[in-house]
């Protein structure tokens, strides 16, 4: 290989040059500010485009993934700004953000003032961090979460669950709105998680990739029960108590990458698996959580009715107009749900 050092002497690459050296340290000085210069400049034109907002959430989507340390930082930040450690963390859905505002002297910490913390990009997911107490018990709520189809990698998209275990959460609750493959759902109803159907990992895509940090967890967790059982049929008490147990229904979660909604042919596929109704989210977030052993509820509010028949009819098509406006008027029902289910949980604490 033939280049040229920083003083336009011919520098080679198979050291027959007096100063091939010399040439080769110069050369290699002058590419790394080349680089640097490269990258500035295209930094500059990208800021043209977006707003400053957008651009730090870009910064951080290409950051390496979060070591140990840096989390603990992160959660040191909440503990300390919030003056309290949270023993429920709850991640709140699409359009569900309402179960945020429950939280009582609640301490809100916006993700973009929150040291490393990447920031939320969809509609529905306000971007806030809330701490504070719900019936008696400290909790901490996501208000948006982030999504493998916003561009980050699924390590990130639920590194938010391993703050929350190092400040002291021991029981997650995840929501998300979802489309309901199963013919007995009905748009409103709500399906409390049993299992999933990993179809990113099928895909080879995992939030534990990479080196394993013994102090979350095993470098093998097992999956078999992800999804704590009495939680699950204590949330069915609940259902019968409030009058919606004709709503409620037990199911197998999948999720997809997104951004786009399902084919036909890839909702006919779930189906056959048993797959009850599909988001594009949660379950990496379940993982992480199993992984440094915590406790797990998780439901779906079916938002739409997913097609599995052709149709040239555009009101089969899912939306998010349909999926917020759905969310909305069932939100008051799945807060009461929440509620109830960490006053129980208290009542053993």
């Amino acid at each position: 290989m033939t280049g040229y050092n920083s003083k336009g002497d011919v520098a080679t690459g198979n050291g027959n040059h007096k100063n091939s050296a010399k040439g080769q340290a110069n050369g290699k000085k002058t590419a790394e500010y080349a680089d640097r210069e490269s990258d500035a400049n295209s930094d500059n034109r990208i800021q043209c485009y977006l707003t400053p907002e957008e651009f730090r959430a870009l910064r951080v989507m290409n950051e390496d993934t979060y070591p140990y340390e840096v989390i603990q930082e992160i959660a040191d930040f909440i503990v300390k700004g919030s003056g309290m450690r949270p023993k429920i963390g709850i991640i709140c859905g699409t359009g569900l953000g309402s179960l945020a505002d429950l939280i009582q002297d609640a301490k809100v910490f916006e993700y973009e003032k929150i040291p490393n913390f990447p920031v939320s990009t969809v509609e529905g997911h306000a971007g806030k961090l809330v701490v504070g107490t719900l019936e008696g018990v400290n909790v901490m709520a996501m208000q948006g979460r982030f999504h493998f189809y916003e561009g980050y990698p699924l390590a990130k998209c639920s590194m938010p669950v391993r703050v929350m275990k190092l400040c002291g959460v021991e029981y997650l609750f995840a929501t998300n709105a979802a489309g309901g493959i199963n013919p007995k759902f009905a748009v409103g109803d709500i399906m409390l998680m049993h299992d999933h159907v990993n179809m990113l990992g099928f895909a080879g895509n995992s939030p534990l990739q990479g080196p394993n940090d013994p102090r979350f967890g095993p470098r093998f967790p097992a999956l078999v029960n992800s999804y704590n059982r009495d939680l699950i049929n204590k949330a069915i008490e609940i259902g019968k108590a409030m009058g919606i147990e004709s709503n409620i229904h037990v199911g197998v979660y999948s999720c997809l990458g997104g951004p786009t909604y399902e084919t036909i042919a890839e909702l006919k596929a779930l189906r056959m698996m048993g797959v009850d109704a599909v988001g594009m989210s949660t379950v990496h977030e379940v993982i992480t959580a199993r992984h440094c052993d915590m406790k797990v509820f998780a439901f779906s509010l079916i938002t739409n009715k997913c097609s599995i028949e052709y149709s040239d009819k555009k009101d089969d098509e899912a939306n998010h107009e349909e999926v917020m406006a759905v969310a909305k008027i069932r939100q008051k029902a799945c807060c009461e749900l929440v509620s109830r289910l960490i006053a129980d949980i208290q009542k053993t604490m």
